[in-house]
């Protein structure tokens, strides 16, 4: 790392420590004066002419402790802990265009270009064991096509979308509010640990910041801001998982919601959520046809178009047979002609990809693919 983005780093980190500099007051700050370094070098009767600053969070920041980053800098480097910056590669572009979007993130474990294909699973705490059920279909499906799993390690239903990640080889995300150094709650420590291996803990706070209420509404429009869509199983109308389903609306993300018994108090909130155009989600199906087309990060860094959220579900074979066809007509001796697998093979293929009403086949050995 260069001298320069040294001093980039240990100014980012600075400022999101200084008490009252949330994500839009660090927005406002960097609009005026580019970057976190010239913040920092700035007077206090400009700091404080900025909107929303103010004499006493510009006296904060004039008074920002060098020291507390030095150190907490090199105690991410002791952890494996990688403080990612909005200019740096690995900081997730679904998060870039959010207004309030986090200037820095601690990551432990990895975020990988097929993150990029996420979906949050949210819900209560107190679940019954129909909403851990669901909660763990979806998961473990959603998973099987391809998607991240995104939730926020609390007890409940997010626990339980986690565990059926992982359970099913996956990928998932925590995001937290604390620290990634203090988990919580604590007896999800083993799972946080398991969900490094084959994912991240995700987190804007430094490391040693314990739990406070008012930081998880803060945490929840990070979880949706990772994800295509939201889905909610079991929020009563007091539930915070509704706030991560708003903030999702808000930052254009599709919300689903799985419904409970009719008179269920446990699952108010997302009869609430539906009754207000949230998709009713039934099965993993009703979640992949509401998604539109996706692109889908490949190892060589480029993006190749899915038609529909469906086609992730097919394996290698399935996916290069059917991306021979288009949405005009193409006969089958073409399709034999352009690949290298068995005849055989090809027309079993086939039949297979029509009866999952990927293609049709139209009069004189020809086929199309539905749109």
């Amino acid at each position: 790392m260069s001298l320069n983005s040294d001093q980039q780093l240990h100014a980012d980190v600075m400022l999101t420590l200084v008490p009252g500099v949330g994500p839009r007051i660090r927005a406002q700050l960097l609009n005026e004066f580019g970057e976190s370094v010239n913040v920092l070098r700035q007077n206090r009767e400009s700091l404080a002419s900025v909107a929303g600053v103010g004499a006493g969070i510009a006296d904060g920041i004039l008074a920002a402790d060098r020291a507390r980053a030095f150190r907490l800098i090199e105690r991410c480097r002791e952890m494996g802990v990688r403080l990612v910056q909005r200019n740096d590669q690995e900081f997730p572009a679904s998060l870039e265009t959010l207004p309030d979007a986090p200037g820095l993130l601690y990551v432990r474990g990895s975020l990988e270009p097929q993150d990029s294909l996420a979906v949050a699973i949210v819900g209560s705490r107190r679940c019954t064991a129909y909403g851990r059920r669901m909660a763990e279909r979806l998961a473990a499906s959603l998973v099987r096509a391809g998607f991240t799993i995104v939730s926020g390690l609390a007890r409940g239903i997010d626990a339980a979308a986690h565990h059926a990640a992982l359970n099913a080889g996956g990928r998932t995300i925590a995001v937290l509010a604390t620290g990634v150094e203090d988990i919580y709650p604590p007896e999800h420590a083993e799972l946080a640990l398991e969900i490094t291996d084959s994912g991240c803990l995700v987190s804007e706070f430094p490391l040693d910041q314990r739990t406070s209420p008012g930081l998880f509404p803060q945490r929840n429009r990070i979880i949706s801001g990772l994800s295509l869509g939201v889905i909610v199983v079991e929020a009563t109308r007091n539930s915070g998982a509704l706030y991560t389903a708003r903030h999702a609306m808000e930052q254009g993300r599709d919300v689903f919601a799985v419904p409970g018994q009719a008179d269920s108090l446990s699952s108010a909130g997302c009869h609430d959520l539906i009754r207000e155009g949230g998709v009713l989600v039934r099965n993993v199906d009703d979640v992949l046809d509401d998604l539109g087309p996706l692109a889908t990060p490949t190892v060589s860094a480029e993006r190749q178009k899915v038609h529909h959220p469906r086609e992730l579900t097919l394996n290698p074979q399935e996916k290069e047979i059917l991306d021979l066809i288009e949405t005009t007509p193409v006969s089958v001796d073409v399709i034999l002609r352009a690949t290298q697998l068995d005849e055989s093979r090809v027309l079993s293929t086939l039949t297979v990809l029509e009866v999952r009403r990927f293609i049709r086949r139209l009069p004189g050995s020809m086929l199309i693919r539905n749109s």
